[in-house]
């Protein structure tokens, strides 16, 4: 599966390049606007529940001393968990409202290596698209949850912290891939098999989640770049895994 990583994450190079030569730049007009406004959206409540969450952790510590180091320690804590929990829910919110953006970007990526594509159009092609991606974002948002809950406070350990660390990182990543990939699985497979096919195609998810995350860390740019770059990867890479398996 590592090399299933390394491979998808190294899409991003050939990304740049469809992004010039099919001129897909246009297609991102929305979507970036999409991400711009919930990053801004995300960060401000992230502030502002943060210090409330910070502030309710200390009313559990009964004592008075330590009182100045528990309180330092719990807005820290709550800052963290909360940038956690806005981290996820900007990701699943932007992913699931670009959707109807996103798939004509895929099918020209599947048109350019395949020659052709079957599609819908129109509104119902819209709000099928837009459905869909709702539904596969609603699914990964609450298991992304469900993990990443337990592994934050395990990652407080000193020293062995940063395995767990680790570990959310990789399922942020697999599911912002994992999301990526479907606005090409959405032409080819029902919502039951895409999981399946994700499932078994971990490292492409992974790989192209990685560097979702990645360009997340470049300020405000980042928040530009990630969309068309990501979505470009991933459909180019899934494009290529549906092929070798005699799917298109």
């Amino acid at each position: 599966m590592f090399q299933q990583i390394l491979s998808s994450l190294k899409t991003y190079g050939r990304a740049f390049q469809l992004l010039k030569e099919l001129k897909l730049w246009k297609y991102f007009a929305i979507p970036i606007l999409i991400s711009f406004l919930t990053a801004i959206i995300v960060v401000a409540s992230s502030l502002y529940f943060a210090e409330n969450l910070g502030n309710q952790i200390v009313k559990i510590w009964q004592f008075s001393w330590g009182g100045e180091f528990v309180s330092t320690l719990s807005h820290i804590i709550g800052g963290l968990l909360i940038f956690l929990v806005g981290l996820v829910l900007y990701k699943h919110i932007v992913m699931a409202f670009s959707a109807p953006f996103m798939s004509p970007v895929s099918e020209k990526i599947e048109a350019h290596y395949l020659g052709s594509v079957s599609k819908e159009e129109g509104m119902k092609a819209f709000s099928n698209s837009l459905l869909r991606a709702i539904k596969i974002n609603a699914r990964n948002l609450g298991k992304e949850l469900l993990f990443i809950f337990p592994l934050f406070f395990l990652s407080l350990i000193p020293v062995i912290g940063i395995v767990f660390s680790i570990l959310i990182f990789l399922i942020q990543a697999y599911y912002a891939g994992f999301g990526n990939m479907d606005y090409t699985l959405e032409r080819h497979y029902n919502y039951s098999d895409s999981i399946k096919f994700v499932k078994k195609n971990k490292g492409i998810a992974i790989g192209n989640g990685v560097g979702f995350m990645l360009l997340l860390l470049i300020p405000v740019i980042g928040f530009i770049l990630v969309l068309p770059l990501s979505v470009v990867a991933a459909s180019y890479k899934t494009v290529l895994a549906l092929d070798a398996n005699d799917t298109i």
